[in-house]
């Protein structure tokens, strides 16, 4: 099986890279193993080595994470370029950023697409992975390389790329914001606001972990809690009104994924 360099340099380490390399190095990585090129990362995790610009390294890398904003790709390319070994694993977290722009700009690579969440820190992050070209044995080394972070998912049809960005990497936004919105219900219901934040929080989070080891189907999961008749019913009753939820969350999703869309054709953030 091919292997992946272990030493990896990161260009961009905002909030999504910087979760990411929280998450290799809770694994059990060791930090010195981990170059980030960023003028703005904070608090990096001691033992990373952290650089301003490509200008300040002098040597090239085999295994190389692309986390800046899609809008700076054009301008940085060249310099990024100076810091790629012949033949390296580029791994992309763009968004919206087909294989073919990043194989234009950084020729004689092995190009790929991952698109984590936030998640990726604790190792339970969903990790949609496309790539045009990587054999079945060099996708077993990527899953290996990145299932610290959490479940590798791949997809065989780039254009689904931009759903996979609204559903897993845009998609724990939507939940905060249940989160909330199941709070303030609480509140509204005639609960103090602390009682009915800590309510809200741990049921979502049993309910997901629930989800997630149980091999019931959400939807067979909620049949369960429901008795005809009961308090349960008389929720989802509202919930499943002519579709409503379901109508909103497809809306929501497909805005998301429209706006990748957008992206791709080039269009700014």
């Amino acid at each position: 099986m091919p292997e992946i360099s272990s030493h990896m340099l990161i260009i961009g380490c905002g909030n999504m890279g910087g979760a990411m390399l929280r998450g290799w190095i809770t694994s059990g990585r060791s930090p010195s193993l981990f170059t980030v090129i960023d003028p703005a990362a904070q608090d990096l995790p001691e033992g990373v080595r952290h650089v301003s610009s490509a200008d300040a390294l002098d040597e090239v890398f085999d295994t190389v994470l692309i986390g800046i904003k899609p809008q700076m790709l054009d301008s940085l390319a060249p310099d990024i370029r100076q810091r790629i070994a012949s033949g390296a694993l580029v791994i992309s977290i763009l968004a919206g950023t087909m294989t073919p722009t990043l194989a234009a700009l950084f020729p004689d690579t092995r190009i790929v697409r991952l698109m984590p969440n936030l998640s990726a820190e604790l190792g339970l992050s969903p990790l949609g992975l496309f790539s045009p070209s990587l054999s079945v044995a060099e996708r077993e080394a990527l899953n290996a390389f990145v299932l610290p972070l959490g479940t590798p998912v791949w997809i065989e049809d780039e254009s689904q790329m931009d759903a996979v960005t609204a559903l897993a990497g845009s998609g724990p936004a939507f939940v905060y914001r249940f989160i909330d919105a199941m709070a303030k219900g609480g509140v509204a219901a005639g609960l103090p606001e602390d009682t009915s934040a800590r309510l809200a929080l741990a049921t979502v989070e049993g309910a997901a972990r629930l989800a997630a080891e149980s091999s019931a189907s959400p939807s067979k999961l909620a049949q369960r809690v429901t008795s005809p008749g009961g308090t349960t019913a008389a929720g989802l009753a509202v919930l499943d009104a002519e579709d409503g939820l379901s109508k909103l969350v497809e809306e929501t999703l497909k805005a998301a994924r429209d706006r990748g869309r957008e992206l791709a054709k080039g269009e700014k953030t």
